[in-house]
């Protein structure tokens, strides 16, 4: 069902995936990482201005997150902001602490291990704290979401589905929400089940599934990108979403209404090229409308387990005409000039400023309208991002800040 085109970004953080132009950040480097690197990454994610997209760029640049972090407070002050707050050791240590205190680790995009799908959307999440089996994280993963007031015929669907496709050798994926999502989680943990959640690992919601994210939490994996007590607000669940079609090979959707936060699911895993499914509902049903208006939109029917799997095959390598399986793309080298940074000539910065409004402009056409080289353009939004000038928006895409 994926859109002809990705939708309008909407004004926000950096996120989203980003088209792709010459302009498009670098693969992000994958080595283990030691305790000083760990908590150097966790200290730049944490610090002011620094979300997904300037995270690698700052990556690419510094060739690590010690040297970007050294390099914060010059940045900054060139994009005009004379003081930026970065994450302090401690705060840093104290939230590593937390997590190990409830038997989690952060887990890096630049270190091994990271969801493979989840490392080629244009934007991974920098950071996600995983508990439990991590290890199926590297296996197949497909995602089971839908009505959370689910009706007894569509629990007992998404427990068929989960089951066979499990017995497959996939891991199943869902959001840990009543409903359909719970009853996927029971019928999978078997054979392998991740469970993304909005708020930190150590936070039950709804409260009634705590024995349920703790069997998962031993015999599957959790996952989320927030840290330990972190109590998730309404914004947090379709980042979670994004996240839950992010690592999987392809969504099904069992019952949503016409207005359900499992849409959410839906759309982005089309724009991050995910195979969608849905289940046929009856026309009366409202629970079924979500999902019958995706099929009149192009998602795959799927009536029974087999019509999954059979389609899964191919990426899996199991029928003909099997693609390549899904892998962090290669590190690239160390930049070469990372330090030190390049001067930007007198007015760059004051003419790619006049270039932008409100408006998201490509980055592309900032390189034609400005005349500055494209390394200089990198260079002079970065330091914008993190004086708080300009939004990184997804696809590649830049805005001034609203005052």
């Amino acid at each position: 069902m994926a859109p002809a085109r990705p939708p309008h970004p909407q004004p926000g953080p950096e996120a989203g995936s980003e088209t792709r132009t010459r302009l498009t950040p670098a693969p992000l480097p994958q080595a283990p990482l030691d305790a000083a690197q760990r908590l150097a990454c966790l200290r730049l994610i944490r610090s002011d201005n620094v979300g997904p997209i300037t995270f690698r760029e700052l990556i690419n640049h510094f060739g690590g997150a010690e040297a970007a972090l050294e390099a914060l407070p010059e940045l900054s002050r060139r994009g005009g902001r004379q003081a930026i707050r970065i994450c302090s050791r401690a705060q840093a240590e104290a939230e590593l602490e937390a997590a190990e205190r409830i038997g989690a680790r952060p887990l890096f995009t630049i270190e091994p291990g990271y969801p493979p799908a989840l490392a080629e959307v244009a934007v991974p999440p920098p950071m996600l704290y995983v508990k439990g089996r991590t290890e199926q994280l590297a296996r197949p993963i497909f995602a089971i979401v839908g009505a959370r007031n689910a009706s007894a015929a569509g629990q007992k669907l998404a427990r068929a589905f989960a089951a066979r496709i499990g017995e497959a050798g996939l891991v199943i994926a869902s959001g840990l929400a009543r409903g359909i999502d719970r009853a996927a989680h029971e019928a999978a943990l078997a054979h392998g089940t991740v469970a993304v959640l909005a708020g930190g690992l150590d936070n039950v919601y709804p409260p009634e599934h705590a024995e349920l994210q703790a069997m998962i939490g031993e015999q599957g994996c959790l996952v989320s990108e927030n840290p330990p007590g972190f109590a998730p607000r309404a914004q947090d669940f379709p980042r979670r979403n994004r996240i839950v079609s992010g690592i999987a090979l392809g969504v099904l959707i069992v019952e949503a209404a016409r207005r359900s936060g499992t849409l959410i699911t839906a759309r982005t895993a089309a724009e991050q090229g995910r195979l969608v499914f849905a289940v046929p509902g009856h026309p009366l049903d409202p629970r079924a409308e979500g999902t019958n208006r995706l099929l009149r939109d192009g998602a795959m029917i799927a009536t029974a387990p087999d019509d999954v799997v059979e389609a899964l095959l191919p990426m899996l390598g199991r029928g003909a005409a099997a693609p390549a399986p899904v892998r962090p793309a290669p590190a690239p080298a160390a930049p070469a000039d990372a330090h030190p940074l390049p001067e930007l000539g007198a007015g760059d910065r004051e003419r790619l400023l006049a270039a932008l409004g409100p408006a998201p402009v490509d980055v592309d056409e900032l390189v034609r309208v400005t005349g500055l080289a494209p390394r200089a353009l990198q260079i002079a939004l970065i330091e914008l991002a993190l004086a708080g000038r300009i939004v990184r928006h997804g696809h590649q895409l830049v805005s001034l800040a609203p005052d």
